[in-house]
C-alpha cells in the first residue's frame, strides 16, 4: 500500500486568492500565511509579535520559503490579512487541520479563550474579536 504524503500548507492555502495589486506585491502570499500561522501556533497574538517571530526564525523559514524581500513588517501582515477573505481563510485552515489531525480514542482536548487586544472599534460599533482555541493533546495540534 503506498504511503500517504502528509497534507502541506501549500496544498490547502495555495488556492487562496491574493487580493493585492500586482505591482504592490513585495512578499509572496503563501510566505505571509505560513509565517503568520507558525507564529500564532507559537503564541503570537498581534502583528508585531508575528513580525518578531518571523525575524527570529528567518533562517529556518528560508529553508522552505522564498522570502524575496525578507520578513514582512507588522504593517504588511496587517494589511494583507485585512484584505483576505476571512471565510475562505477559515475554510482552508479547517481543511488543513482536518487533514493533518488523526483521531485518537480518548483524546483530551483543552479549550482556551482570548479577546484580541485593540480589536474593537467603538466608532463603527464593532466588538472586540474573541478567539477560542482547542488543543488536541495527542496530536499536538491547536
Amino acid at each position: 500500500m503506498p504511503q500517504r504524503r502528509p497534507a502541506s500548507i501549500v496544498d490547502h492555502f495555495g488556492e487562496v486568492e491574493d487580493p493585492r495589486i500586482e505591482r504592490q506585491k513585495q512578499h509572496q502570499l503563501l510566505d505571509v500565511i505560513v509565517i503568520a500561522i507558525c507564529a500564532v501556533l507559537c503564541g503570537a497574538d498581534d502583528w508585531v509579535a508575528i513580525e518578531t517571530f518571523g525575524q527570529a526564525k528567518e533562517a529556518w523559514f528560508r529553508r522552505f520559503l522564498a522570502l524575496p524581500n525578507g520578513i514582512p513588517s507588522h504593517d504588511t501582515f496587517g494589511r494583507i490579512f485585512a484584505l483576505l477573505s476571512p471565510v475562505r481563510f477559515q475554510e482552508c485552515f479547517v481543511h488543513w487541520i482536518q487533514a493533518v489531525a488523526e483521531v485518537v480514542t480518548g483524546q483530551v482536548v483543552a479549550i482556551d479563550g482570548k479577546t484580541v487586544r485593540r480589536s474593537s472599534d467603538r466608532r463603527s460599533a464593532k466588538a472586540a474579536i474573541h478567539m477560542v482555541s482547542a488543543w488536541a493533546t495527542q496530536n499536538r495540534v491547536v
